[in-house]
């Protein structure tokens, strides 16, 4: 009878596969919490609702990326450092003229953040100068280029920022040509604020993994925002705004619901991998949307969209599905007057501050992300000559 030798290895135990990694941790991270259960999202420690109530994007994004709320004077002198970085050089500017007006701002954007990169990087990763100034010229620089993008696929020459505007403003500004409303640009504010950061989804995992590699950071938010570009990721705002114009009215409501269910569609800006109760983020918009609304004028389809979340409750919260982020922001959008198909580049603009917090922090403990496989492919294959195949 055989016996095992002692000195012979323990057979290897593989963890369970999990498609796209649900419920494995990969990190561990300072920045962000959620508690799916309880429909609470913190940075830092501290509640969305307060930083929405309280802060502004640039404040927020210091909190996200340094650790603390700034000092009066390190917040002052942080937005003023944004609002001197905020233009691009003229050969961006003339590369994205070469771009097909027909190409989707994502992909518009991706090329630009990359090419960035060209300009500014030394990776110098170890020299906190370095740190400091790419933070700052990458959430600078990125509005600027979503609006350039914006106007100059209309056969417009882009709008220089305006050094005397806020973050939220200026964006604005730069992409409608007027200066916008105090409202409209707080609103936008916060929706910034909200978008910023969301725990380790995908676009962020993207970014981390980049990071991992000791790129440099330009190349890691081009890879975060091309992972965003992905419909499973961004985008599911501009899907929603089509879901409730093809529902066309209240009445067909819960007809288009039952279907949609009995065919298994997905209905878009419902449902969360996090949250098992309705999206923190979408109360607040639903707020702001309202608050829009009042000001400028309502919007028909925030009814439906009401109507639908009633009715959905009832047939989908009993499985933990409630509308997320994207149920309501696009209608915060449209009445803004932002383009459809801008509402992804402008996720990605606020969500730039959490890219750039990762990427610091995956620099303060890094190792290259070099995860496992199951293979499931042939083995023990014989070679057939090529004359024989």
């Amino acid at each position: 009878m055989a016996v095992d030798s002692p000195l012979a290895p323990a057979p290897v135990e593989r963890p369970p596969f999990r498609p796209g990694l649900e419920g494995v941790p990969a990190t561990q991270s300072a920045i962000c919490d959620i508690d799916g259960l309880k429909g609470l999202l913190t940075y830092r420690g501290y509640t969305v609702d307060d930083l929405v109530a309280q802060s502004s994007f640039l404040e927020t994004a210091y909190l996200l990326i340094w650790g603390e709320l700034p000092t009066a004077a390190q917040l002052k002198e942080f937005e003023h450092e944004v609002q001197m970085h905020r233009r691009v050089s003229f050969r961006i500017r003339d590369m994205m003229k070469s771009f097909p007006s027909q190409g989707h701002p994502m992909d518009a954007l991706q090329a630009s953040a990359a090419s960035l990169g060209l300009f500014y990087s030394r990776r110098a990763l170890d020299n906190p100068e370095y740190i400091v100034s790419a933070v700052v010229r990458l959430l600078a620089k990125i509005p600027t280029m979503v609006a350039a993008f914006q106007l100059i696929r209309k056969g417009q020459d882009p709008i220089q920022p305006r050094d005397d505007l806020p973050y939220a403003a200026n964006f604005l500004y730069m992409l409608t040509e007027r200066e916008p409303d105090p409202l409209a640009a707080r609103i936008f504010d916060a929706c910034l604020i909200l978008h910023a950061e969301h725990s380790l989804n995908a676009s962020t995992f993207s970014a981390r993994v980049t990071a991992s590699t000791l790129t440099d950071p330009y190349a890691v938010v081009a890879s975060a925002v091309g992972t965003l570009a992905g419909p499973l990721h961004g985008g599911a705002n501009e899907d929603v705004l089509t879901m409730l114009e093809e529902i066309g009215s209240e009445d067909r409501v819960e007809a288009w619901l039952e279907r949609a269910i009995a065919e298994k569609q997905k209905i878009m800006g419902f449902g969360h991998r996090e949250y098992k109760v309705k999206d923190p983020r979408a109360v607040i918009l639903q707020k702001l949307a309202e608050q829009l609304f009042d000001q400028f004028g309502h919007d028909p389809l925030y009814d439906l969209a009401r109507k639908l979340e009633a009715v959905a409750a009832e047939r989908l919260g009993p499985k933990g599905i409630y509308p997320n982020v994207d149920f309501y922001s696009g209608l915060v959008y449209r009445k803004l007057g932002i383009p459809e198909d801008l509402f992804t580049p402008i996720f990605a603009i606020a969500r730039t501050a959490g890219w750039l917090a990762h990427w610091k922090e995956q620099l303060g403990a890094n190792r290259i992300y070099r995860p496992s496989q199951i293979y499931t492919g042939a083995a023990g294959r014989d070679w057939m000559p090529l004359q024989a195949r």
